[in-house]
This record gives C-alpha cells, structure tokens and sequence, in this order.
C-alpha cells in the first residue's frame, strides 16, 4: 500500500505524537464531513421525489460503518453528530428523537460487530439493511399517532421503506467506500475494514 508523501513528514509525525487526542477528532470530524454530504444528497433526492410522494430514509448509512469500523468514541460521535443533522430539520414532536434512536442502533451494532464479517459487502449490506428497517419502523410508530387520520398512512410508508431499502442497498457500498476513502485521505488509520 502506497504511503501518502505527506504523512512520512517528520513534522507530521511529531505533530500526532504530539497530540494524541487529534486523530479521534479527525476521524470524528471526517466522518461528520461524509455524513453532511449524505445528508445534502438525501435531501435533494427527497425534494426530487416529492413530486411522487415518495421520502428517502437512509438512516442506517448514517450508522453502520461508524458503528462497524470506528473505536466506540469517535464512532459515536460521529453518529450522535448524523442524529442531529438528521433532526436539524425535524418537526417539533421529532426532534431529538433521530439522536436516540441514532445512539441505540450504533450501540447494537457496535456491540455485534466481532460477529460481523466486516470486510464482506454483502454482510455489510444485509447489515445496513436491517439496521434501516429497525430505524424505519421505529419511527414509523413514533410518526403515526401523530397524524390525523392514522390508518391511511400505512399503505405510504410501506412504499416509502421499500425504496428506503432499494436506495440503502445499493447506495451502502459506495458510500462506505467513501468514508473508508475520506478516513484515508485524512490520514486517520482504520480498524481492518477494507
């Protein structure tokens, strides 16, 4: 594997030696910078397809490979901080909610995660799939009590979590492989996932 010349720079070097508590803020920051652009894609995605009545939930990209591949702190945070950019644009009865439910799926999965074949994608994937149902379904039945009439919005929300799920399985790959990329770039080492 091919070093970056920038990172065999003794001052580099003695910089993060340095520092020790700065790569966990790069990587948390990194992430954070990944998930902004998520989030920006999402919601353009979402206001393409409002047309159709169809809304995007990709929670569990927001999730999976922080919960996956980062050390418990910087992974969290980086989650904690996709909740809440998730519930920068949430009604009032919601917000906070995304950074809950955030919080408890990072905790699951970060808890499963020796059982996990990380470096499987299509592990990764089922993975990212059923954290994404979890989290649909849970705010499903945070949402629904909500609306005025309850019993019509089922039929919506099953549409909307079939092209939630079709999105999330194919967008999950290339997704995680630009975090992996961006981690890399930023010059913050991994914890094995390829």
């Amino acid at each position: 594997m091919k070093v970056a010349p920038w990172r065999s720079n003794p001052v580099f070097r003695s910089m993060a030696s340095r520092h020790p508590s700065a790569l966990p803020v790069r990587r948390t920051l990194v992430l954070a910078a990944t998930l902004l652009l998520l989030w920006f894609l999402v919601a353009e995605a979402n206001h393409l397809l409002a047309g159709l009545r169809v809304y995007l939930y990709p929670a569990a990209l927001f999730v999976v490979h922080a919960a996956l591949t980062q050390p418990a702190r910087s992974g969290l945070a980086a989650t904690l901080l996709g909740g809440l950019i998730f519930d920068a644009h949430a009604p009032a009865p919601l917000f906070g909610l995304h950074l809950i439910l955030f919080a408890a799926a990072h905790a699951v999965v970060f808890h499963l995660r020796d059982r996990i074949p990380r470096d499987d994608t299509v592990a990764v994937v089922v993975v990212a799939l059923l954290v994404n149902f979890a989290l649909f379904l849970m705010l499903s039945f945070w949402i629904v009590p909500f609306l005025p009439v309850p019993a019509t919005a089922w039929g919506r929300l099953l549409m909307d979590l079939l092209v939630s799920q079709f999105v999330v399985a194919l967008a999950a790959p290339w997704y995680f492989a630009l975090q992996s990329r961006a981690l890399l770039l930023a010059g913050v080492e991994r914890e094995g996932f390829a």
